[in-house]
Order: structure tokens, then C-alpha cells, then sequence
């Protein structure tokens, strides 16, 4: 039992399936790990994330708001289930600036690309059309500028000239199922 306590309680904020929250969640039964899946809040109902961490029995939510109703219920269930650091996984909402000060405590992301190149959306059409020889994921340090966080780890994968948006974006995704776990391992 005291093994678990000394573990940092991580929080997933999720918006669709959840590959990274899954991972996340492998990756945190194995003895390495520093970390515990304690909570998943989802901002879309019926997702397939939320599915999976009713399954495993992980404390889940869904709070299907405006952003500011968003933040002000998600900071109240931070708070009481004393989580150490939150996991953006696939959550598309940018958080506010007054939120990330607010709750005092880090909060990482995990982007499709190899910042600081194609911050925001559409990372892989980007990157193919600027003729780019490698693609990629990076966990980062959330901060009020979006995508400008420090760069905790980054992981590269070779852009092939028969690569399209489709089978880049595959390539990337098993990238970042292993970044994240070890990003985070990292810096609890």
C-alpha cells in the first residue's frame, strides 16, 4: 500500500479515444513507473477514453461546458483528489492562462509534431507539404502560449516520400505512446 502513496497521482484530460490515456494508464501497473492514473476528465461525452477508464475503474468525468465552467469544475476535483500533475492527452481545448496559474501544479501536452515547428493544428499536412524529412511528437510543459512550453522529450520519425497525412500521423501516434509514459516518468 505505501508503494502506491509515493507514486505522483496524475489527472487525463481527454476529448476523443484515448490511445495516449491508455498507454498512460500500461505504462503505470509496471514497476518502473512513478506515476498513478487517478483521475480522467473528458470535456465530450460518450467518448471511447471514457469508456476505457470506466473499465479499469479510474475515477472519470465529463463536464461538457463553456471553457470557464470547464476549468472552474475541473480546478474543484483537482483539488480534492490532490493530483500532482495533469496529462493533456488528446484534449482540444486550450486552457486558459488563469487556469494554469490557478491550479499551481504541471500540466504536460503531448504534440504531433517537433516543436517549436507546426505549433497548433494540422502538424502532419504541414510537415509534408514543406518537403520535411522527419516528423514527430513532444511533450512539453503547458504554459499560457500555446505550444511553447519546455520540451521535456521529443521523439523523431522518418517522413517517407510515399507517407501521406493518414500513415505520418500512425507513425507519429506510436511515437507519442511512448514519449508520454517515459516524459512523465522523467519528471515525477
Amino acid at each position: 500500500m505505501e508503494k502506491s502513496n509515493s507514486k505522483k497521482k496524475i489527472a487525463v484530460f481527454i476529448s476523443g479515444k484515448g490511445s495516449n490515456l491508455k498507454n498512460l494508464y500500461e505504462f503505470s501497473k509496471k514497476k518502473v513507473s512513478k506515476f498513478t492514473v487517478a483521475l480522467v476528465i473528458s470535456n465530450k461525452k460518450n467518448v471511447s477514453g471514457i469508456s476505457f477508464s470506466k473499465l479499469k475503474k479510474i475515477n472519470s468525468i465529463c463536464i461538457e461546458k463553456n471553457l470557464e465552467q470547464f476549468e472552474a469544475k475541473a480546478y474543484l476535483i483537482l483539488k480534492k483528489k490532490k493530483i500532482d500533475i495533469i496529462c493533456l492527452a488528446g484534449f482540444m481545448k486550450i486552457l486558459s492562462k488563469d487556469f494554469i496559474k490557478k491550479v499551481g501544479i504541471p500540466i504536460l501536452n503531448i504534440h504531433p509534431s517537433l516543436l517549436p515547428k507546426y505549433k497548433g493544428l494540422n502538424t502532419h499536412a504541414r510537415a509534408l507539404k514543406r518537403k520535411e524529412k522527419f516528423g514527430g511528437c513532444s511533450v512539453h510543459f503547458v504554459t499560457p502560449k500555446l505550444d511553447s512550453g519546455k520540451i521535456i522529450l521529443q521523439k523523431k520519425v522518418k517522413i517517407l516520400k510515399r507517407d501521406n497525412e493518414n500513415s505520418l500521423s500512425k507513425k507519429v501516434l506510436k511515437a507519442e505512446h511512448k514519449a508520454y509514459s517515459l516524459a512523465l516518468n522523467t519528471i515525477c
